[in-house]
């Protein structure tokens, strides 16, 4: 065996797998194999097959199904409650003899159970009436079960920093150079605003599914039952999902939600590129230090680097995440006519997207779990910066009418660094009013920060 950083066990296969989601970083992926693997999709397609037998069996129009008895009833929960690799490889094999993934779930189906429910599998249903809700079901517990609680995990840890550094001054820099205070808490503060707000947006997209036939106009359901109600049937079974009924529809879901819930992921993942990012500009500057590890190496000759490894992991792997994000979002609406099979093989990428943003939630997190802030390197950065304060002794000075007040602190700070005498000097000299110097006089770049604390602590 070969352990991972971590400590995690990798066999040779983990070794030899050509995507990292599955090799090197396949003890951080783990959590997705429940919802987005192969295995996933077998069970997730049974689970939809036994499902709308059951429905049928209810529906009183239905006449040649009859209510499933109590032992019927417990074969199938005991079926789905027990669906394990095992079963999932018996399809598997029956699909190496159809060439027929979607028909291996039926046959598979209708070898544990006689007639008339075997007859009731797949009744009336294209494989997309299968597919779709499968892939439905999927993604929506990926979001809520691993992709949801690891985002609220990282907003709270980013909201007890906001919290706890909510007074810390520090210089903010637009353009990349010194501007206007703020504190360090409503900068990390912002980023719990923006991250909470699209995870509320990813969280709340509502998920469609159908289940209508070959072209979505209930054909072969109306040859069989000319006077059931396959639109309400349809609805119902699908509802029972939790999913949203979808009624117009060629063969295939168009995939519009699917476009909403990528970008909807692109746009919290786009937040975060731009905290990483940050983060690492902090660390550059000597505002945060690396909490460090013995036996961590940071440069293979350098021995005093310390490297922001975890937030550069995180924006790599957004970046892959979003790449294919964007891609399967443009992809999955379009579709030739009635139907063509593009999507099919595409949307088996859905969960290499959701791997690589779990990747970087869990990096992010730890690499914020293992900040610590110099407290005096970032006060020392805004001492030195005094002409920050010319925005102030301008502004108070056009409120008591001096009209080139931007004129004069332009000429005296623009494009160099004043010191705290020059500054004195120039409010000293001008025509404000004595308890109007007096104030800004006692002014420091400490001082200066508005309502940045009340913020970062209101988050």
């Amino acid at each position: 065996m070969y352990r991972e950083a971590g400590g995690h066990a990798l066999d040779s296969a983990n070794l030899k797998a050509l995507s990292p989601l599955d090799g090197r970083y396949s003890s951080k992926t783990a959590s997705l194999r429940e919802y987005l693997s192969e295995y996933a999709l077998i069970r997730y397609r049974v689970l939809i097959e036994v499902s709308w037998a059951r429905h049928l069996a209810n529906e009183s129009k239905i006449k040649d199904l009859k209510p499933l008895n109590s032992q019927t009833e417990g074969e199938l929960t005991a079926l789905l409650q027990d669906f394990d690799l095992k079963d999932a490889i018996e399809v598997k094999n029956i699909e190496a003899k159809t060439n027929h993934d979607v028909k291996a779930v039926e046959y598979f189906l209708r070898e544990k159970f006689g007639p008339p429910l075997s007859t009731f599998f797949h009744f009336g249903c294209t494989s997309e009436d299968i597919n779709n809700l499968a892939y439905a079901l999927m993604l929506r517990d990926a979001r809520n079960k691993v992709l949801i609680p690891l985002m609220d995990a990282l907003i709270t840890d980013l909201r007890e920093l906001a919290h706890q550094f909510s007074d810390l001054p520090m210089i903010s820099r637009t353009h990349g150079q010194p501007a206007t205070p703020t504190t360090l808490g409503k900068e990390i503060a912002n980023f719990v605003a923006r991250l909470r707000r699209q995870r509320q947006i990813f969280d709340e997209l509502v998920v469609y599914g159908k289940c209508n036939g070959a072209v979505g106009n209930f054909n072969a359901h109306i040859a069989a039952y000319p006077s059931a109600n396959w639109k309400g049937i349809s609805e119902r079974f699908v509802t029972s999902l939790g999913l949203q009924p979808n009624v117009y529809t060629t063969q295939i879901e168009p995939h519009d939600w699917l476009a909403e819930y990528g970008q909807a992921l692109i746009r919290f993942n786009n937040v975060l590129i731009d905290l990483t990012r940050d983060f690492w500009g902090y660390i550059s500057l000597g505002y945060f230090r690396r909490v460090t590890s013995e036996a961590e190496v940071g440069s293979s000759t350098m021995p005093h680097k310390v490297n922001p490894i975890e937030f550069e992991n995180a924006e790599g792997n957004l970046g892959m995440a979003n790449a294919i994000l964007e891609f399967l979002a443009r992809k999955l609406t379009k579709s030739r006519w009635q139907r063509d099979l593009t999507d099919s093989t595409v949307l088996r990428n859905a969960g290499v997207a959701l791997g690589h943003s779990v990747i970087a939630y869990e990096s992010c997190q730890k690499g914020l779990n293992k900040l610590e802030v110099d407290a005096g390197r970032i006060s020392a950065d805004l001492k030195e910066n005094w002409e920050i304060l010319a925005e102030a002794v301008q502004t108070v000075m056009r409120r008591h009418g001096m009209t080139d007040a931007y004129e004069q602190l332009k000429e005296l700070t623009r494009g160099r660094g004043i010191d705290q005498k020059a500054l004195h000097q120039f409010i000293r000299s001008s025509a404000l009013p004595k308890k109007e110097k007096n104030r800004l006089l006692k002014m420091k770049p400490e001082d200066y920060l508005g309502m940045a604390a009340k913020l970062a602590k209101d988050v």
